[in-house]
């Protein structure tokens, strides 16, 4: 065992967290913690693993449940696409191996939604096995403890972090070696203002041995972020709010929204046109309701919501008339919640 191993461990049976997944004795709930964790902090997750493993506490239930009740316990998490993709999996994990999730690697990667990330997670922390794994967290420690300048986004820096991961594995101890760099990574390694004092690794740091460790790990320059402008109708008849279904794919797949469209200029102006171009829905304009400004991974957008008076509106599954009072039952993201909830407090 590497000096880096012995140490972080050693570290970690002492300050370990106490996290709901952990020590769980179903593979289950290590793969659902490992797919709401990506891209989100842990205090979020844990409200939301709890749910979810009293609303679906196997995978022969989650593979029974309709998607839009899976999109509803999702709702909040954002990258709706993780939960859409659990719930493929789990069907083929309920059909194709009677509900228990496979130990084989190849059957792991082969499942929508499992990553190599993903795969190295569950493979030792779920089945004992030594595998290594590599997500944001453990290659800002990697980046920092082996001062690594190739960028860590790069094919050539992930090439080299993984081979790191995978050389200072502790044969027998994978589990417990990456939730350490896991535990590390989220409260002493941190982003800014790493907490080097406390770090178990810091004589041994070479990104703190020269004075780097602010500078990893290097990243390749961001693209500027594109914003973007919408205006949505509220549209409302006998009591009943319209909403839309967006598509399965893409962006909110799945998700219900009220109609919306990219305007240029005066969103006020260009509303009617863009219902009747998006939706084939035509309405006249009343009084403006609210603005919602929201920030997605690759872009921003502003949000205009006006009042509505439906002047034609065609039939389709996509859209439906809903009463406000039902509209908690239908998954939104966080901007359609939002006016959602303006409409409640009306």
């Amino acid at each position: 065992m590497s000096r880096l191993s012995s140490r972080l461990l050693n570290w970690y049976r002492r300050n370990k967290r106490t996290l709901p997944w952990r020590d769980h004795p179903d593979p289950y709930a290590v793969w659902v913690s490992e797919i709401m964790l990506q891209q989100t902090r842990v205090e979020t997750v844990i409200p939301y693993f709890q749910k979810w493993m009293q609303r679906f506490p196997t995978i022969k239930a989650l593979a029974r449940a309709d998607e839009q009740d899976v999109l509803n316990a999702w709702e909040g998490l954002g990258y709706y696409s993780r939960a859409r993709n659990l719930h493929k999996a789990a069907k083929i994990v309920a059909e194709k191996n009677d509900g228990e999730l496979p130990q084989d690697l190849d059957q792991l990667r082969a499942l929508p939604g499992i990553g190599r990330y993903t795969v190295g997670a569950i493979a030792s922390m779920a089945f004992g096995m030594d595998e290594p794994t590599l997500d944001g967290n453990l290659r800002r420690v990697f980046a920092r403890l082996f001062d690594v300048t190739e960028p860590a986004d790069s094919p050539a820096g992930e090439k080299l972090l993984w081979g790191l991961a995978a050389k200072h594995l502790p044969k027998g101890q994978a589990g417990d070696y990456n939730q350490a760099l896991m535990d590390l990574g989220a409260t002493i390694c941190l982003p800014r203002n790493p907490r080097c004092l406390l770090c178990p690794l810091m004589t041994i740091c070479k990104a703190r041995i020269a004075g780097t460790q602010e500078e990893r790990p290097v990243l390749k320059p961001k693209k500027e972020t594109p914003h973007y402008v919408h205006a949505a109708g509220i549209v409302r008849r006998n009591g009943r709010v319209l909403l839309a279904k967006r598509p399965s794919k893409g962006l909110l797949g799945g998700m219900w929204e009220f109609p919306n469209g990219r305007v240029e200029g005066d969103p006020a102006l260009g509303l009617v046109n863009a219902l009747k171009t998006g939706y084939r829905l035509k309405v006249r304009r009343r009084e403006a309701l609210g603005t919602v400004r929201h920030g997605y991974t690759h872009f921003s957008v502003t949000v205009y919501a006006f009042r509505c008076e439906p002047l034609s509106v065609p039939k389709g599954e996509s859209l439906r008339w809903v009463r406000v009072s039902e509209l908690d039952e239908y998954p939104m993201g966080k901007i359609d919640r939002q006016i959602a909830r303006m409409l409640s407090d009306v």
